[in-house]
């Protein structure tokens, strides 16, 4: 195995790499124009375009790509070749700084919500030097943002750049008041994913896993997840062999993977890296899902990302851990040592809770997929329901400073183990809430909704966006006070009395909550199509005209996109159902049946006294079932006739959920039942035994 400290970055054109290649007029020149956010003169590109080119040839690389963000929720890149033909028949290989900044691949055939007709082909690819190039499979990649010919935004990256612009805008205005002398405000983020693996010769035998990513079969197996065996359990040296093949691919890649674990279901894991502005962490997130997955192959297994790979057990979510800092290093949610003195930080802090109780079904939109339905609110994920936990210490001292009384502090608690040989160690002022959708957590906000196939992007180009708006409203009302301090006072009162309905610490996944949320006017948004909606709102448009982020037109394409893959989703799920139903599970079971039928045939020849209840017993409820399982599939495919009558998304996407969904449940339990009944030999796919267990 190589040493880490030495592939680290070795396939990243990285900060070190251009001091050491690039003339210091022009490394000064790049760091300025970052600085700054202003764009490159093309003499300067040009320069830096040569550099890059020969870094990347010198590791064998003969390709470059505009590597880019499409509203597809993965990546795209179209490779062109760094040859250029001479006079005499040869080739010299050149890279311009032209082709560096700026591309222009087809934009007629990615999602675009009604903004490009399939003629009007021509969209652009522009560089974004904040995030390094790299080099995948032999090939330069330069992250880029796209947009089409008139200049609309079909990326995820364009916008989250503009959401990082607007919260440093802001977030300066208000520290310039508290007497900061930074110079600009950066969003950080880690995210944590989760991910299955299992084994490729059983994964290529289910069409559904193939198609959909998700299992829509599956009878549960006698053990599962309720041993609780599986979490932070020893790692099998298979996987454990595919961990570190994928460690160091990361690393070369400069991607910090930190933390890897079992998870709680079985062939369930766990990777999280270590922090990165927004931008690069988005950036590196849609690699790390990637690589775990063209590593699993090499290792004999496939990754699967979907949000609910298996009914019955625990999904896979992404933990956006988010938080605010200044170029100085210093994390503005950080609340120090005595928070209650802390006004900086209580107004960033309530900044933060007013945005989440305004834009409670942004983020719930933000959040919003087919596969995430099958998580959110199943107590193995937060609800639906979006609140926000802030821990007994904060909360008390923001209680205390809504009353206009002084906050007496927690006495600090030694842990004492019991055992003299273990180290004594002071407890948190707080304990850690599992079931909270956004949860603080020391120095930091852990957004827990977010599917684990989701593009971070989305989620927080919303968070900034939300929180940007609240910190310019509290600068504006600062700006102009007389009394600094007691106008940060009075507006922490304020904010705390006017939102704190969004602040609960307790158990997410009560009924009691759902209950208890309602009364405060909270959204329980529980489906895609509940939820899409909201994002088109006039209040929410609004605030992304004001900021910068998108233009309605853009808003409403957005809304397009999530609704049209939403029922795209659900189309290939039950077209895939009912593949594998007429194909595969009634030929199966009905082959069962003939030889079931036939033993018994076979015994009453032998002799009327040889007793056949068992088989007669057997044969009667998987014939019964068979007939159920061809009524309810023939229930579905009318159901799928149906979707014809709409031409509008969203009450297609209604129509799936309510109609098409529900007719699905309907088949999956007729043929889980079957698999139970019919003999495994007979049985065509691999069961969720073989498939959680056998890696």
């Amino acid at each position: 195995m190589s040493v880490m400290p030495e592939i680290f970055g070795s396939m990243v054109f990285n900060d070190s790499v251009m001091k050491a290649r690039l003339p210091k007029d022009t490394y000064k020149a790049f760091k300025k124009s970052i600085a700054e956010s202003k764009p490159l003169s093309l003499e300067v590109a040009n320069v830096i375009a040569n550099a890059m080119k020969d870094w990347a040839v010198e590791k064998g690389v003969t390709h470059f790509t505009h590597w880019f963000q499409p509203m597809t929720g993965i990546t795209a890149e179209k490779h062109d070749g760094f040859i250029s033909p001479k006079d005499d028949g040869t080739v010299i290989m050149e890279f311009s700084g032209k082709e560096l900044i700026k591309g222009e691949p087809d934009a007629s055939s990615f999602p675009s919500g009604g903004l490009r007709a399939t003629f009007e082909a021509r969209g652009y690819t522009a560089w974004d030097p904040t995030s390094y190039a790299f080099i995948k499979e032999g090939v330069l990649c330069i992250p880029t943002a796209f947009c089409s010919y008139t200049g609309q935004v079909l990326d995820k990256k364009t916008p989250l750049l503009r959401s990082m612009e607007c919260m440093s805008k802001e977030a300066m205005r208000l520290l310039k008041l508290f007497g900061s002398d930074a110079k600009f405000v950066n969003t950080t983020v880690g995210a944590e994913q989760e991910y299955f693996l299992v084994d490729s010769a059983l994964y290529n035998k289910r069409k559904d896993l193939m198609f959909t990513g998700r299992t829509l079969f599956g009878a549960k197996p006698p053990k599962g997840q309720e041993m609780e065996d599986h979490y932070f359990g020893a790692i099998k040296p298979r996987v454990k062999a595919y961990m570190q093949d994928l460690d160091n691919e990361l690393y070369k890649l400069g991607i910090l993977a930190k933390t890897e674990h079992n998870e709680v279901a079985p062939a369930q894991h766990e990777l999280a890296p270590i922090f990165a502005t927004t931008n690069v962490a988005s950036d590196h997130n849609q690699l790390m899902m990637e690589l775990m997955k063209k590593v699993a192959l090499r290792h004999g297994m496939n990754c699967l990302l979907h949000e609910k790979p298996f009914a019955g057990v625990n999904g896979s979510g992404k933990h956006n851990n988010w938080s605010i800092s200044t170029d100085q290093g210093e994390n503005l949610l950080d609340p120090g040592k005595t928070p209650w003195e802390n006004k900086q930080f209580l107004t960033f802090l309530c900044a933060v809770i007013k945005a989440v109780d305004e834009y409670q079904d942004l983020l719930r939109v933000s959040v919003a997929s087919a596969g995430n339905d099958h998580r959110l609110g199943a107590n193995e994920a937060p609800p639906a329901i979006v609140s926000m936990f802030i821990g007994d210490e904060l909360a008390d001292i923001l209680d205390s400073i809504e009353k206009g009384v002084p906050y007496v502090p927690h006495e600090k608690i030694t842990m004492d183990t019991g055992a003299h040989v273990l180290p004594n160690f002071t407890r948190d002022t707080t304990d850690r809430n599992r079931t909270s959708p956004f949860a603080f957590t020391g120095n930091k906000f852990e957004f827990r909704m977010l599917g684990s196939t989701f593009s971070i992007a989305g989620p927080n180009i919303i968070l900034n966006t939300i929180v940007a708006d609240e910190i310019g409203q509290f600068a504006d009302e600062l700006e102009g006070a007389a009394d600094f301090d007691a106008a940060v006072d009075a507006l922490i009162a304020r904010t705390i009395r006017e939102h704190k309905r969004i602040i609960f610490n307790g158990n997410n996944y009560s009924d009691a909550w759902v209950q208890e949320a309602k009364k405060r006017g909270l959204l329980n948004l529980k489906s895609t199509p509940e939820a899409l909606p909201y994002f088109a709102s006039r209040k929410n448009i609004e605030l992304f005209e004001k900021h910068g982020i998108f233009t309605e037109t853009e808003v409403v394409s957005r809304c397009e996109i999530l609704l049209e893959t939403y029922n795209k989703t659900i189309n290939i799920e039950a077209l895939t159902m009912l593949e594998m139903v007429k194909r595969d599970i009634l030929p199966a079971v009905s082959a069962f049946g003939k030889t079931l039928a036939e033993t018994i045939v076979a015994k009453k020849s032998v002799g009327a006294e040889i007793p056949v209840a068992a088989e007669t017993e057997m044969l009667k409820r998987v014939s019964t079932l068979l007939e159920c399982l061809a009524k309810k599939s023939a229930a579905l495919e009318s159901a799928m006739l149906g979707v014809c009558d709409f031409e509008d998304a969203e009450a297609m996407a209604k129509y799936y959920h309510d109609t098409v969904i529900m007719a699905m449940q309907e088949v999956r339990m007729v043929v889980d039942e079957l698999e139970v009944v019919t003999a495994g030999e007979y049985w065509p796919y691999p069961t969720y035994g073989d498939l959680l267990f056998k890696v």
